[in-house]
């Protein structure tokens, strides 16, 4: 009779019983191992936070490069705020008594550009606290919304709720663009989720000890507050900001006057005026100055290209093409691509204007039928032609496609 080598159950009293190559275990022994691997390797597994793994500025680009294509400019920017950032905090105090301030990022660019990637991509680097959060569900408090507050509750969360820990984070604000104000001139009546989160949101870019409920503020309205002192917090904003390169090309054709304009025109790049981009311009589009004023570093990020897009599909550590390779390799089964296929998602992805994010829904709908046939059949090669691919998306509303 087969019977667990561990515990000595039967078959009948055991849930499940595992077969091995000389006996057997049961579910049981399975979870009461897992537990104690848990407790005996679980400090030893996980790094602590507060061993920031400090790279200088090239190596921190170098690090972005295995991760994320072009951007060059945009790495560089980041790669040197977060180098001064986190020298900032080991520094000692010395006679001098020079404080250093923090220089919290703003990233401009089109979606699908690698704005969140970039920040993501750091935060694994430097193993320190990360979390992202979403500005157009932020309101003033007391409105119907998240607290302001509730940025830093998912920061102390991802930090297993180590203060210290949290307070030498890095929290990546996505649609900071969606908070503007809704006009150029401050509003009357009351713009609660937008100039009014700009005017909460100051006191945390700055630095100061802010109360944090650690289940969030509306849900549980009697828990003790942790307070978190948001100094050494490294801010990273992010946003489209649709629409900019209006005021830009305003800007531009205003101070282009004289003998010279002419050749001045010429030498601008009608096709990405995101790199003319300034302050001023934020300003212009509806962030208050003082929220522009404690986001110093200011970059943008160039729309990809067919060369950009291409490379993204194969060459990131993380490619999608190596993750399906990966995925199919694991039910013993060898994808391949044949010629032209790649270029041919490349040239979706760029007719529907998707971005880099716009290859990964044109794979998923490619791959679909393939992914839910292939487990259950007994095959061991699979090559994807151009023919295939395209029999899966004209099946597809593609004008369903191009508006999302």
């Amino acid at each position: 009779m087969d019977k667990c080598s561990f515990c000595g159950r039967t078959k009948k009293e055991a849930n499940m019983l595992i077969a091995g190559l000389e006996g057997h275990i049961c579910d049981h022994c399975i979870e009461q191992a897992h537990s104690i691997m848990n407790e005996e390797l679980g400090s030893k597994k996980n790094i602590p936070f507060d061993t920031i793994n400090l790279l200088k500025p090239e190596e921190i680009k170098n690090f972005l490069d295995q991760y994320v294509i072009g951007q060059d400019m945009a790495k560089k920017i980041i790669a040197v705020a977060v180098y001064n950032h986190y020298k900032r905090l080991m520094q000692k105090p010395d006679a001098e008594d020079i404080e250093i301030e923090k220089s919290n990022i703003i990233l401009v660019g089109e979606t699908g550009t690698g704005k969140t990637l970039l920040a993501r991509t750091v935060a694994k680097m430097l193993h320190v606290p990360f979390t992202i959060v979403d500005a157009t569900v932020l309101t003033e408090a007391g409105y119907v919304g998240e607290d302001i507050e509730s940025l830093l509750t998912r920061l102390l969360q991802n930090a297993d709720y180590d203060v210290k820990a949290a307070e030498k984070g890095i929290v990546f604000i996505d649609e900071i663009d969606k908070i503007a104000r809704k006009g150029d001139n401050p509003s009357i009546t009351r713009d609660v989720s937008g100039e009014g989160v700009q005017q909460g949101l100051l006191k945390l870019l700055e630095g100061s000890i802010v109360n944090v409920p650690p289940q969030g503020g509306r849900k549980h309205p009697e828990q003790k507050m942790i307070p978190v002192d948001t100094k050494n917090i490294l801010f990273i904003c992010g946003g489209a900001f649709e629409g900019i390169e209006k005021k830009i090309a305003q800007r531009l054709n205003t101070q282009i006057v004289g003998f010279g304009a002419s050749k001045i025109r010429e030498k601008v790049n009608k096709d990405n005026l995101l790199q003319y981009i300034a302050p001023q311009d934020l300003r212009s589009y509806g962030l208050i100055p003082e929220i522009i004023g404690r986001l110093p570093v200011l970059t943008h990020l160039d729309p990809l290209d067919r060369k950009a897009l291409r490379a993204i599909l194969t060459e990131p550590k993380n490619a999608l093409i190596k993750q399906y390779i990966k995925l199919f390799k694991m039910d013993n089964i060898e994808l391949t691509f044949a010629e032209g296929v790649l270029d041919y998602i490349v040239d979706k992805a760029i007719e529907f204007k998707l971005g880099a994010r716009g290859l990964r829904s044109i794979c998923e709908n490619i791959m679909l039928d393939a992914m839910f046939e292939m487990p259950s059949v007994e095959i061991s090669e699979l090559e994807i032609t151009i023919d295939y691919a395209n029999r899966k998306l004209e099946r597809i509303n593609l004008k369903i496609l191009k508006a999302s």
